[in-house]
């Protein structure tokens, strides 16, 4: 077990990559996320689920490893029952044209994976039990049980359907409900044993691509009397965005409602998104996931405070570099990998000694980091970083620079800054750029 203190965005020490998070308070009181983990560079998720969980959302206890691909028994039985999946040779009207667009000869390359290979999971609490949901690459899915909320999960049993991304929501009566499917997402009462579905309980096309954007991830949550179905959503082109739609029922109809958060621009690459929203301690919070290295994996787990309207929508909120936690204050080391939005070539990977840092920079690309709170001017900001380049600071949208560094090979670099007090956005821009990173930076007063 390990604990990691003052966490920002990305959440977890960056060689910890977990996305698709489904966060639930459990009856200790307790924050818990379960989500998949991209431990391969080139293929989703892994054998392997972790769990972790806070109390306060800033500080987190890695609980270590919760499930096993080897637990799972059908999927290696060729004899064990088959329930078709998504059949990606077919794509729907939205992923056509997203095809289009963003391909040079109209095909899609969907990473190949491992057929025992673990796909995002959702976990629930009941009768002094705890159920872990899972799906396999071979669109397979399962339930395992344990004693404890952080696992270990065992006694695996397969479930009636086939697709990926279960979700799991309990109901003030008590009845649960499980849902699960991409481009078409389908529901299914359980028994009160938790691991079998009610016969001729299933309803499909709960949510539509159609109807919704609904691409796949679906997560439940109940606020008063409504209902809120949780999802990777097409609407803006690609499954970058997390969008909702609400009900007065569990089995809908679901009518769709916007956007809560879109991590387009964490990363060039950056494909689709899958979370959830929880309320903890008072604070309703969505947990998502970005990706880095220019790649569509190497997903980390990233929260954001969200806002409900009286009327009960949800604001749409920006991705940020503080997360749950506060703003990075004067003399704090604020580290590369923090950036939350970049524009042009920039990403973010491993440098040369093992850190996370901004690489592959060229001429007028930007980084934002937000946000940054002042209580007293600041005159000086310092970068730390390799190569070579000219780095222009902006506060929040404004046109003129408050400040600008070059930096050279091998030096960690300060220069006069012009930034008043308050909470503010930082925008980097990079000039005359040469084999350029930028590791860290830093503002004093």
């Amino acid at each position: 077990m390990k604990e990691y203190k003052d966490c920002r965005n990305p959440v977890f020490p960056t060689n910890l990559h977990i996305p698709d998070p489904e966060a639930h308070v459990m009856p200790d009181g307790r924050v818990y996320v379960y989500g998949s983990w991209d431990q391969e560079k080139n293929i989703y998720c892994s054998k392997e689920y972790r769990v972790f969980s806070s109390e306060n959302m800033i500080d987190w206890v890695d609980h270590g490893k919760s499930f096993d691909a080897s637990l799972v028994p059908w999927v290696y039985d060729e004899t064990a029952p088959k329930y078709p999946g998504v059949d990606w040779s077919k794509p729907t009207p939205f992923l056509k044209k997203m095809i289009e667009k963003d391909t040079k000869d109209g095909k899609l390359e969907i990473p190949k994976s491992p057929k025992d290979m673990l796909f995002a999971p959702d976990a629930i609490h009941k009768n002094g039990k705890y159920y872990l949901y899972f799906c396999m690459a071979d669109s397979s899915e399962g339930v395992a049980v344990a004693d404890k909320p952080e696992g270990p999960f065992s006694d695996s049993i397969q479930l009636p359907c086939g697709g990926i991304d279960p979700a799991i929501f309990i109901d003030d009566d008590g009845q649960a409900y499980y849902y699960w499917g991409q481009f078409f997402a389908h529901c299914a009462k359980l028994k009160d044993n938790m691991v079998e579905f009610e016969e001729g309980s299933i309803v499909n096309n709960l949510v539509t691509e159609e109807e919704h954007y609904f691409h796949e991830g679906s997560s439940l949550r109940k606020r008063g009397d409504t209902y809120y179905f949780v999802y990777s959503s097409m609407v803006r082109g690609k499954p970058t965005s997390l969008a909702y739609a609400t009900s007065k029922s569990p089995l809908g109809p679901f009518k769709y409602q916007g956007v809560i958060v879109d991590n387009d621009g964490c990363d060039p690459q950056s494909w689709n998104n899958h979370g959830s929203i929880e309320e903890v301690n008072g604070q309703w919070y969505v947990f998502y996931h970005r990706s880095s290295q220019n790649r569509q994996q190497k997903r980390r787990l990233c929260i954001e405070p969200i806002f409900l309207n009286e009327d009960g929508t949800i604001q749409e909120v920006l991705m940020t570099s503080q997360g749950a936690g506060r703003p990075f204050g004067i003399n704090e080391k604020i580290e590369a990998y923090r950036a939350c939005q970049l524009s042009g070539c920039v990403y973010i990977a491993p440098s040369k000694n093992g850190d996370e840092v901004l690489i592959n920079i060229s001429n007028e690309d930007e980084a934002v980091f937000r946000y940054v709170e002042w209580e007293k001017e600041v005159k000086d900001i310092s970068i730390e970083g390799t190569g070579s380049g000219e780095i222009f600071i902006f506060l929040d949208n404004d046109e003129d620079a408050s400040g600008s560094i070059t930096l050279k090979e091998g030096q960690m670099v300060s220069s006069s800054f012009n930034g008043h007090s308050g909470k503010h956005e930082i925008r980097l821009q990079f000039s005359k750029v040469n084999n350029l990173e930028v590791h860290a930076l830093c503002f004093r007063g």
